[in-house]
Order: C-alpha cells, then structure tokens, then sequence
C-alpha cells in the first residue's frame, strides 16, 4: 500500500441503502486511479443507512486505508452528503459521483485533466438508462432552469463532476445543492465545462428519487436559486490607491 500524504484529488461518493454497491465501486476506482501520480482518497459518505451500507463502509477502509468512511447520524439528504465529503476532504481537486454505480468512474481522469484549462467540469449523461419518464421531466427541467436562471446546462442532475476547490468560493449548503452547483459555480465567475458521459444501468439497489419528489423539490429548489441569483453580490474590479 502506497504511504499515506495529504491527498490532492478527492472522490466524494454520497451514498444512502447502497450496501450491494460499495465494493464494487471502490475496487473500480481504486483501479481507475491506482496509475495517477498525485495522492488521492475516496470519501464515502453514509447518509444515515439502514441497511448494511456502513459496515461495507468501514471494510474498505480497513483494506484501504485511502478509503476514508463518514457517516452523517441523521439521514439529512444527497446535498448533506456531498456537503459533509466536500468539506471534510482539504484536497485542492474534487471529484464527485453517486454510489449506485450508474456513473461511469473512468470518466474522472479525463474530467481532471480539463481542469488545466477551465474550473469546474461536469458531465452530460448521453444515451441515458433512464425510464422515459424521467428523462421527460429532465428535459421539463432544464428548460424552466434556463427560463429562470438563464443558464442552460444540459446537465446539472449529473453527479458526475471534477472541479477545483476555489470553484466552490460564495457557494453555501442547502438541500438541493447538488442540482444547481454548475449554475451557483458559474455565478461567482468560475470557468465551466459541460462534458458527455456514459450513464450505465443500476444493477443493484434501489433508486431513492420518483418522478414526483423530484418535480416538487426541484420547483421549489428553482425558485430559490432564482431569487438568489437576482440578490447575490458578484465579484468586482477594484482600484486601490
């Protein structure tokens, strides 16, 4: 096992009731960064599971200690999650996915390397394995956030993302955040880059969002960043004597 030194790429994985999920994931991005030079961890974060997604936790960690276990002791939803990972990683380069195996990790290296170019590069799920449903109400989606906020993102329920830490300066905690973090980065002025991705199918667990809890929360979400967006205070040039 490679020593262990302060990790410069973190992969946040969110998780909630993804026990089957956790070992498989790990040992893919184990191997998908096991040829990266600078120093990396995984932080999985357990949102309060009830089923046996903890214990998987503490046994990758106990085979790899880069494999860093945090688990939030009330379930408080998929942004707490990110949120706590995010924040409890120092590494300047940030990575995120969810933990259900639908996110292709071997994108990541690729994501990573644009960030010599841009801050912030997020994926854009082609050929989705999605029900037809739900790939309606995204489309719905994306065009009231264009209509709103007036960015128009192909993309933003992608987890799949890489970003420097800076990208997140002005960015604040709430529930729904991992849906709008491409609009709120490009707001404080942060280069963005919208990639496309593979989507594979689940093959284990079970899907934690319905058409319907994600319409609601997703309006509501919407016109909050809306009225953020039109009160925010954006960075301005400064002379100084």
């Amino acid at each position: 096992m490679p020593p262990l030194t302060a990790p410069e790429i973190a992969i946040v994985v969110p998780m909630y009731n993804e026990a089957e999920n956790v070992a498989p994931l790990v040992a893919e991005l184990v191997r998908i960064f096991s040829p990266v030079q600078a120093p990396w961890e995984i932080v999985l974060v357990d949102d309060c599971s009830t089923d046996a997604t903890w214990p998987q936790i503490l046994a990758a960690h106990g085979a790899d200690p880069r494999v860093r276990g945090l688990r939030h002791t009330r379930n408080r939803g998929q942004s707490a999650a990110v949120w706590t990972g995010l924040h409890e990683s120092t590494a300047p380069l940030l990575c995120t996915l969810d933990g259900d195996l639908q996110n292709d990790p071997a994108e990541l290296p690729g994501m990573l390397a644009l960030l010599q170019e841009v801050d912030f590069v997020c994926g854009h799920r082609v050929s989705r394995q999605d029900s037809r449903i739900r790939k309606f109400s995204s489309w719905i989606a994306r065009r009231a956030r264009k209509a709103v906020l007036g960015y128009d993102f192909a993309d933003t329920g992608c987890a799949l993302r890489a970003f420097k830490r800076s990208a997140l300066t002005g960015v604040f905690p709430f529930n729904g955040l991992h849906r709008f973090l491409p609009i709120l980065v490009a707001g404080n002025g942060s280069r963005c880059r919208e990639v496309p991705v593979k989507h594979r199918p689940r093959v284990a667990g079970i899907s934690k969002y319905g058409v319907w809890n994600r319409l609601w929360r997703g309006i509501y979400d919407l016109v909050g960043v809306g009225w953020y967006q039109r009160r925010r205070l954006n960075p301005v040039a400064l002379e100084r004597t």
